[in-house]
């Protein structure tokens, strides 16, 4: 079994979903299933028992993972010490965002390269399920997310940015006739909602309820930014955005209308308590220097 195969089974074994460990290896959903049903071929049992509604281990895949995933993480391990020294580098800060504006946000990752040229700087996006989870398990070192993060293991460090709310319609929505709107007009529609999240945490990018008490229907359920999109334009829910996401996702069948009675969503940098290191330090120093974004 090829390593590149290794991390295609031990990923979804982990996500349980061949879209979500397609959109963690940045590779197709096909490639992702032509790999297991390559790797069940050469075993000659099924791995993974999988329908329409469900994936799930077989007693066998669940064997294989827990041989495979000690072994894995010495191999990757040794690949990459021996790829940074070979490039001078004595380590790899990973970091995992949410926000979409990373052109603006260039200055922080410009000036901890300038800062710590031994240390390499790994840049990628957040999948929205189990947000935390890439912390818990090593994956990542630091994520940039929207705060409060109120998680006992985790450190909150510095703030990023902060930004207006505008809420993401169909292009030919009925309230694209206005230029603006409240959080009052969300209430009269599905919003969409993301599944194993903390319920505060979300609750600060969508709220439960308007300022008026009413209630705000968060059941489109959703585990991607595509899915979002496509959810959004077929008219069945609208998507509460920080302003960043018309900047950077103009589309001709979406509007962004600015949302005038919500307070700007905070972003800040998050890491795990217990595996803070000299990098993770450097990299929040260089936040805390440089200051968060203008508003």
């Amino acid at each position: 079994m090829e390593l590149r195969d290794i991390e295609i089974f031990l990923t979804l074994a982990e996500e349980l979903h061949f879209g979500r460990a397609a959109e963690r290896l940045h590779v197709s959903v096909a490639r992702v299933s032509q790999a297991i049903k390559k790797q069940e071929r050469a075993i000659g049992a099924e791995l993974f028992a999988r329908n329409s509604h469900s994936v799930r281990l077989t007693p066998l895949g669940e064997q294989l993972r827990d041989d495979l995933r000690q072994l894995h993480e010495g191999l990757a391990q040794t690949l990459e010490r021996a790829r940074l020294a070979a490039r001078g580098k004595t380590g790899t800060l990973r970091v995992s965002l949410f926000p979409a504006n990373i052109q603006e946000l260039r200055r922080y990752w410009e000036t901890f390269r300038a800062r710590h040229p031994q240390w390499e700087l790994r840049l990628r996006m957040a999948a929205y399920p189990d947000p935390f989870a890439h912390l818990r398990n090593g994956e990542i070192d630091v994520l940039v997310t929207w705060l409060p993060v109120e998680e006992p293991d985790l450190t909150v460090g510095p703030l990023l940015f902060a930004e207006p709310r505008v809420l993401a319609v169909a292009g030919d929505h009925a309230l694209t006739r206005w230029s603006s709107v409240s959080l009052e007009a969300v209430s009269d529609f599905q919003h969409v909602a993301i599944e194993s999240v903390p319920g505060y945490w979300f609750d600060r990018y969508v709220p439960e309820l308007t300022p008026r008490g009413r209630s705000i229907d968060r059941t489109a359920n959703v585990d991607n930014l595509e899915d979002i999109f496509m959810t959004t334009v077929l008219g069945e829910a609208v998507t509460l955005f920080p302003v960043h996401v018309s900047r950077y996702y103009p589309r001709p069948d979406i509007a962004y209308l600015p949302v005038k009675d919500m307070d700007a969503l905070p972003f800040g940098v998050v890491w795990r308590s217990d595996a803070e290191n000299d990098m993770i330090r450097g990299f929040a120093r260089v936040v805390r220097d440089l200051g968060p974004l203008p508003g």
